[in-house]
């Protein structure tokens, strides 16, 4: 057994939260699992955490997202008897009262008691779960208390303010054993304040992205990269990127890739761009547009137009307008899909940028009315935002102006 959990747990909480290099992730969630149906709850507590998606685990993981699952499998906790459980439970919004009439406790305080004795004795998890009790106000509910509970609002903010600042040592606490998570609240609680009880204290929040960077976070070494491209460290911030994308942190592929595709602080090689975009499919949008650009190009891969449109596809399904040229030019010329003039349309007249290409391909859409109603006017004033081009010649010296009344028409 464990010094404060089972040994299933403490591996758990070790290779999924204190130590998220090891590669170990998968393994653990099994095991959780059988735990979890053998009755431990702290297990079922866990593996709950492990199906919340990337805000309560490290998505570098890999754990599948399982909302019912995980809401089932944290009311299991409460009643197997996790302390842990109900505080997390209570935190989510998932301790009903029904589960209060079945959890093993007599009162919320003594479950509070349990987790801070072990919180008291190192444990960073159940640190980060004390950290969080008065950084998101549960302390209320623990003790019992509101407005009526105090004599005046002054006295009743002052007993607010006198709690929620022991969030701080808390995630501190947590941070430095391990839960990068309380890092991140951290930060919050500096960058934010707590409505008007606590101020802001923005200067308390720098360091601490270099601090986890420094831990091993993967998650806090991409934050902290991005701080310092900020500052214009780019190469000290691709030192950071390789960190934490060696550790699994999918975006900063991204950030690697695009080094060596452009050749900015290392030589150019658009091979390994190509391989880093790959590394960030199919977390990252910007990687999906990248590496099908290449692939229209035939650049770094060999020329493939099918996976470069199913890529810029996908990451503009996901929000992203970057590859909208790209798509509509796929459509236009039937590159890696049919020919569809009224797709091409689309993307094309979504681009808010110029670019000589798009003007090129809308004025020959509109000039000769391909998938749209004929309007010559509006196809020459495309072709002649196109640029001084061989094509966009060509295309119109189809056209001319009626001596009378001006009107642009085909050339017979």
């Amino acid at each position: 057994m464990g010094r404060f959990f089972s040994d299933v747990v403490e591996q758990a909480l070790k290779d999924i939260y204190y130590d998220v290099t090891t590669g170990r992730g998968q393994e653990n969630f099994r095991r959780l699992e059988q735990a979890s149906m053998a009755g431990d709850g702290d297990a079922s507590c866990i593996l709950a955490r492990c199906l919340c998606g990337y805000q309560y685990v490290w998505s570098g993981h890999g754990f599948p997202e399982d909302d019912d699952r995980a809401e089932s499998l944290m009311h299991k906790s409460v009643e197997q008897g996790s302390a842990i459980g109900v505080l997390l439970a209570l935190r989510s919004g998932e301790l009903s009262d029904t589960d209060k009439a079945r959890m093993p406790f007599a009162s919320l305080k003594e479950v509070f008691d349990v987790v801070l004795e072990k919180a008291d004795q190192g444990e960073p998890f159940c640190q980060y779960v004390i950290g969080n009790v008065y950084f998101w106000w549960d302390f209320l509910e623990i003790e019992g208390k509101d407005r009526d509970s105090f004599s005046s609002v002054e006295a009743f903010r002052e007993y607010l303010k006198e709690n929620i600042v022991k969030c701080e040592d808390w995630f501190w606490k947590a941070f430095q054993g391990g839960v990068y998570y309380a890092g991140n609240n951290l930060n919050r609680y500096y960058q934010q304040g707590d409505e008007d009880l606590i101020p802001p204290q923005p200067k308390k929040a720098e360091g601490i992205w270099k601090m986890g960077a420094e831990l091993g976070y993967p998650t806090h070494q991409y934050l902290y990269a991005k701080e310092l491209e900020e500052a214009g460290k780019s190469e000290e911030a691709l030192m950071w990127h390789k960190k934490a994308a060696d550790s699994g942190e999918r975006d900063s592929w991204f950030y690697v890739g695009l080094a060596y595709e452009e050749g900015k602080g290392v030589p150019k090689d658009e091979h390994y761009a190509a391989q880093c975009y790959e590394n960030g499919i199919p977390d990252n949008g910007g990687c999906c547009n990248r590496l099908g650009a290449l692939c229209f190009q035939g650049k770094g891969v060999a020329q493939d137009y099918k996976k470069g449109v199913d890529l810029l596809t996908k990451a503009y399904d996901e929000g992203s307008k970057w590859g909208l040229v790209y798509l509509g030019k796929a459509y236009f010329n039937g590159w890696g899909v049919e020919k569809d003039y009224v797709k091409a349309r689309e993307f094309l007249e979504k681009v808010t940028w110029s670019n000589l290409d798009t003007y090129y391909m809308l004025g020959v859409i509109y000039a000769q009315g391909l998938g749209v109603a004929e309007d010559i006017k509006k196809g020459v004033e495309y072709l002649q935002k196109s640029g001084n081009r061989p094509d966009s010649k060509e295309e119109l010296s189809k056209y001319k102006k009626t001596l009378f009344g001006g009107k642009w028409v085909r050339k017979k």
